[in-house]
């Protein structure tokens, strides 16, 4: 294996995690220099406006197998971790989050079940989330039960974005066309051989929390919307129990009027005017989701643009010919004035 082909890359999306960084170089370097095999650690910088950058540079003058990716603008959680993956030179690939309660040791047992079972997924479980709130523990069970019975079991349950890939993944995860892919729920839909490693969620090492509800409820309809058409069909099931309801008030009001008492039905008439207009505001919005989504695979603007890439000062690697041509995620890479595809 080459220098430029490291055993293990593993990926750290991060957004304003300056209180943090210390101590996951802390936990995480050990745990790697342990390995005694050649590794990268890919940062990616999702356009963070505290001093995260500034401390990424210090960090990686002491540690060369730091490499540090910055975006040009926050991007989101999801692009940010694509953008580690397709950039990674590892023979495999890890993804962690900077907050610690994923813990880095458990990265030796996903890579040590990888080889000896020959995998190329192994899914970081959460056995234990006592330390999470009684609402996120219960959002988060809603979450998976809902994806599980839409996509299929092959979702692991309580696996969030603690992974290990092989390379083979990786490449077939490239040649998707997702515009935003929800990798929790593509990546298990590859069906590559895959195994779990179960641990004990921790709290949150430093910082605040980067999964606000609102982006918590944002990944639950990116995950529906992209990967069932069950939401239209449960407009149209609204439909016809709107059009029964209907059809029974249309019995009811002839019976009243053949007995000379509509007049009381304003009640009635009242709640099936709500009811319908209800349902046809639902209806139109679970339209518009999928509609906007077209629209966005349409214009066919990139997820997410590299701005800088450490590996890029120290190498000037050969373009990939083999990626297809529509790159459905990524973007050009700014360097000195000239384009270059995202790897």
């Amino acid at each position: 294996m080459t220098s430029r082909e490291p055993a293990l890359s593993v990926v750290v999306p991060m957004f304003n995690e300056e209180s943090v960084l210390p101590l996951l170089v802390e936990r995480l370097r050990p745990v790697l220099d342990g390995l005694g095999e050649p590794y990268e650690v890919v940062a990616v910088d999702d356009g963070s406006t505290d001093a995260t950058p500034v401390i990424l540079v210090g960090l990686r003058r002491g540690w060369p197998q730091l490499r540090v990716i910055r975006l040009r603008r926050n991007s989101g959680h999801q692009a940010a971790l694509t953008a580690g993956l397709f950039r990674a030179r590892g023979g495999y690939i890890a993804s962690i989050d900077a907050d610690l309660q994923d813990p880095p040791e458990v990265l030796v047992d996903m890579l040590r079940l990888a080889r000896d079972e020959t995998l190329d997924i192994v899914y970081g479980v959460r056995a234990d989330r006592s330390t999470d709130t009684v609402f996120k523990r219960s959002t988060a069970g809603l979450y998976y039960r809902l994806v599980r019975r839409l996509v299929g079991n092959t979702v692991p349950a309580q696996a969030g974005d603690f992974r290990l890939l092989s390379r083979a993944t990786v490449e077939a995860l490239r040649e998707l066309p997702e515009r935003r892919p929800v990798l929790r729920l593509v990546v298990p839909w590859l069906g590559f051989p895959s195994g779990e490693v179960r641990y004990v969620r921790s709290l949150r090492a430093a910082g605040s929390t980067k999964y606000p509800l609102s982006r918590m409820v944002r990944l639950a309809t990116d995950s529906i919307t992209s990967f069932s058409g069950a939401p239209l069909r449960l407009a149209t099931w609204l439909g016809a129990g709107g059009m029964l309801l209907c059809t029974v008030m249309l019995v009811l009001a002839i019976i009243a009027y053949l007995r000379d008492s509509t007049v009381t039905g304003w009640a009635s008439l009242y709640v099936a005017v709500l009811f319908l207009g209800a349902v046809q505001l639902l209806c139109l919005g679970l339209l518009g989701e999928y509609i906007a989504r077209i629209y966005a695979a349409v214009q066919g603007r990139p997820s997410y643009f590299v701005g800088s890439d450490t590996a890029d000062l120290v190498e000037d690697p050969a373009p990939d010919l083999g990626e297809p041509l529509v790159h459905s995620v990524g973007a050009p890479v700014a360097r000195n004035g000239s384009a270059r595809s995202a790897r």
